[in-house]
């Protein structure tokens, strides 16, 4: 599949309440890698196979959270482009042109806020730093990794009001695809999309909530179901605050495992989910099978998972 336009997700920028406590919990407990700081004292890590600088940015803050998230795109003129797009089609509030470096080793990033109340980036370039292994005749993975080493930041899930404006910005200005659904009444009202910018399941995903501007979770792909299991091993190890899992998704067929970082920003691991190709049908779930399609295994909905945002 030839991608083009918004290619994946870049980054996430975290509000955390005491930085020291989480950079123990995303380096030592998730096992990424820290590196910079920069001169406002924000903390920047990076998956493993990640090649970009960052894609996870620390901020400390009197209230968790998330400030925004980023996407990258396949060149500056498509930057350009999509600025103006996005800007005709009245569904996103004023764009802001944040300058080159204001984020270490990232170019020019346009932001926007979506109808949901979230803050969104494009950027087009960003420093390669590399796995820890060479280009040429590497190895599988690199040594000296430690805690769940995920391979890539893969993707948040985010709640807001306005759902309907902001897929319909993200399907046809931005070009994501609707992988999955959840609808519910007799109206078959939205609550739930799934969307993917390349052939992943989703890329982002939001939920129908009544407040603006929420974060539900970042979540962190890991190899395999074993991984997973390895992953409830270490929260138990280093005491970390367990949501839910290790389980099964029915939407994405993800297998996961949620946990919160020490400010309360939940984080998800998990592995498998299907190939979406452009051509793909949207799947569509019912509300009268929501346990089902949030943890396929018990087909319970767990209220603390559903409704505790930051």
């Amino acid at each position: 599949m030839a991608m083009t336009g918004v290619l994946r997700p870049g980054h996430v920028q975290l509000r955390v309440l005491d930085m020291a406590a989480a950079i123990k919990h995303y380096s030592t407990v998730l096992g990424l890698w820290q590196t910079a700081t920069d001169a406002e004292g924000r903390v920047y890590f990076k998956a493993w196979d990640e090649h970009d600088h960052h894609s996870v940015v620390l901020r400390e803050a009197d209230e968790a959270g998330m400030d925004f998230m980023g996407f990258r795109v396949d060149g500056v003129a498509t930057l350009k482009r999509l600025a103006v797009e996005i800007e005709a089609s009245g569904l996103a509030g004023a764009l802001q042109w944040i300058p080159a470096g204001e984020m270490l080793r990232t170019g020019e990033r346009l932001r926007f806020t979506v109808p949901t109340g979230h803050a969104i980036e494009l950027y087009a370039e960003k420093d390669k730093v590399g796995n820890g292994m060479p280009l040429e005749n590497p190895e599988v993975y690199p040594d000296n990794l430690k805690g769940m080493s995920p391979t890539r930041f893969d993707h948040c899930l985010l709640y807001g009001d306005d759902l309907d404006g902001t897929v319909k910005l993200f399907t046809e200005v931005l070009g994501f695809k609707l992988a999955e659904q959840v609808v519910a009444g007799p109206d078959q009202l939205q609550i739930a999309a799934f969307l993917t910018c390349s052939n992943k399941p989703h890329d982002v995903a939001f939920i129908r909530h009544p407040e603006k501007n929420k974060f539900h979770h970042a979540s962190f792909i890991l190899d395999n179901w074993g991984e997973v299991l390895k992953a409830a091993d270490l929260i138990t190890r280093h005491r970390v605050s367990l949501d839910i899992g290790p389980t099964r998704h029915g939407i994405t067929r993800g297998e996961t495992i949620y946990f919160f970082d020490p400010s309360g920003n939940r984080n998800e691991v998990f592995s498998g989910g299907y190939i979406h190709y452009p051509d793909r049908p949207t799947l569509t779930w019912t509300d009268n099978e929501l346990g089902r399609a949030i943890f396929y295994h018990d087909r319970k909905l767990n209220e603390n998972f559903l409704n505790v945002v930051t």
